[in-house]
């Protein structure tokens, strides 16, 4: 089978995991699927992903200190960190960008984030509609996930708006742009 049509399988295979459960968890179809969780986001369906422009994470990453407090979620495949925090007090140590708020403290080895994307999706606890900004190295396994809306309540005209800003800034291409 040649890699063209081994991703349209991969394809329909993650977008029916997703019509069939529209909440599930992106990290628990991938490991039923037996692929990197990358592949997994690359291929929701309705959209609901886009790939954005990695080699502009820094960037990106930034641009989430006007957001105010996120929710920012890192799963090294023992353990999954959540934290609700603001992103600033940036500065660059080596390989590192550091972020270092009362809230929020890390440091992020930028140079390994291969690819980024938009992401809406249902939460998987309530279904109430997510928008988050998703960072994975180059084997595909996540590096991280900063949520601007998670949970409890659909996102405001505001938040709406920040991340479509955002997703349309640092989207890949001029045709992902339109």
């Amino acid at each position: 089978m040649s890699a063209s049509n081994t991703q349209e399988t991969l394809k329909e295979k993650v977008q029916a995991a997703f019509l069939s459960n529209p909440r599930a968890m992106t990290p628990f179809v991938a490991q039923q699927l037996g692929v990197p969780e990358r592949d997994v986001v690359r291929h929701l369906p309705d959209n609901r992903s886009l790939e954005l422009d990695a080699k502009r994470s820094v960037d990106l990453i930034k641009a989430f200190e006007p957001l105010g407090k996120v929710h920012v979620i890192v799963n090294t495949g023992a353990v999954v960190l959540e934290v609700h925090g603001q992103f600033g007090g940036f500065s660059v140590g080596g390989p590192f960008l550091n972020v270092q708020t009362d809230s929020l403290d890390m440091h992020i080895s930028h140079a390994k984030l291969a690819s980024a994307f938009a992401v809406i999706k249902p939460g998987h606890m309530d279904g109430v509609e997510t928008y988050s900004f998703q960072f994975f190295m180059p084997e595909g396994m996540s590096a991280f996930k900063v949520f601007l809306t998670i949970g409890g309540k659909a996102p405001s005209p505001e938040t709406t708006a920040q991340f479509k800003a955002l997703k349309e800034k640092y989207a890949q291409g001029v045709a992902a742009q339109v």
